[in-house]
This record gives C-alpha cells, structure tokens and sequence, in this order.
C-alpha cells in the first residue's frame, strides 16, 4: 500500500533510485537513522529493512548479527568525526586553539540540528552494559582516540595541564550534549558551551 497523496509512478521512481544505492549503504543508511533516532534496542532487523527496502536475508548477507550491524554504523560514526578533525588540521594547521574551537563549533551545529539526540556514543553507551559487545570495542577506540587528539592540541597551543583541560572539555561537551535532548532552548545551550570551551584554552 502506499502513502496516501504519492502517486504509483513516484513510489516506482523512488524504489528505482533507491536500487540503484548497493543494499549495504542502503542498510547502514537506513541504521544509522533509525538507531540514532529511536534506540538500539528499540529498532528491530524487520524495521531495517523496511527502511532500507530490503530483506532481513539480504541484511543477515552482508552482517553476521544485528551487533555487527551496530558496530559498523558507530565505527562509520567514528571515521565521519574523524574526517572532521582532519579537516580542521588541513584549515587551521598553525593554530591549535582554532582546531580546537572549530571542533566545538561542529559540536555546537549539531546542538542545533532539528534531528538533534545528543551524541550517539554516549547513547549507544546507556544501551550496551556488556562491554564485549563490538559496539563498545568502537566507542572506547573512539573516546580514546579523541581525547588523544585534543590532548596534543592543548599541548600544541601550549595550554596549563593539558590532561585536566581535555577532561574539563570533554565533560562540558558530554553536559550540553545531554542537556539539548530536554532543552527548548539549544540556541543558549550551544552559546553556553562555545564561551566555556574558550575560557579553557584561554586560560
């Protein structure tokens, strides 16, 4: 059935172009907006694959388990943030401090992004205690890896102790990312967080 006001033709164009994506993008296309927006644990394979316009076969083909499907949506999560700090680097490659608030500017963006769930590490977290599970192999590579960089960006832009300013960034990231979920103000969330950021590496 289809919806209603979208005519016979536009839903055989849409499943066209839709066909013409690989079924693995498509899977990981339609995860990566159904975890992010409901849950893990609140999504099935069926929905998935509805979403994906696929088969729970074709999905099951191409990931052993829906927790391989998880933890290869986050480690995609994971190199997209990546590319961001790259980016960063290549644009402000002599200056740290500007690494550092572009990264808190990307932050900020995403506070203000109409789909905005806060951060999807921190709640892939609250839903994956077992800390074997191959998401949170991930999410640790991740965490570590970020606090890495920052750290040799503090270092660089020659901050006090730069271990306790990465800490005190990281916690008031992780606070505001928190707080936008229930807030109907991210504008003032967002301003609050660009003004701690900079008193940290200023100080």
């Amino acid at each position: 059935m289809r919806p209603i006001g979208i005519t016979r033709q536009e839903v055989m164009m849409k499943n066209t172009t839709e066909q013409k994506i690989p079924p693995r993008e498509r899977i990981l296309a339609a995860a990566e907006e159904l975890f992010y927006q409901e849950g893990i644990r609140g999504v099935g394979v069926e929905a998935i694959a509805a979403r994906a316009n696929t088969t729970k076969m074709c999905i099951y083909r191409h990931f052993e388990s829906k927790d391989a499907l998880v933890a290869e949506w986050l480690r995609l999560a994971s190199e997209k943030y990546d590319n961001v700090l790259e980016n960063l680097q290549a644009r402000f490659e002599d200056s740290p401090k500007a690494q550092l608030m572009g990264w808190a500017n990307f932050i900020t963006d995403r506070l203000l992004a109409k789909d905005c769930r806060g951060c999807a590490f921190a709640n892939s977290v609250a839903e994956i205690p077992d800390k074997d599970h191959p998401a949170r192999q991930v999410i640790e590579r991740h965490q570590v890896n970020l606090r890495q960089r920052l750290t040799q960006l503090c270092e660089q832009a020659g901050i006090e102790d730069p271990q306790t300013s990465v800490s005190e960034l990281i916690f008031v990231v992780q606070g505001a990312q928190m707080a936008a979920q229930s807030s109907e103000d991210n504008h003032a969330i967002a301003e609050n967080l660009l003004k701690i950021v900079r008193r940290i590496i200023d100080k």
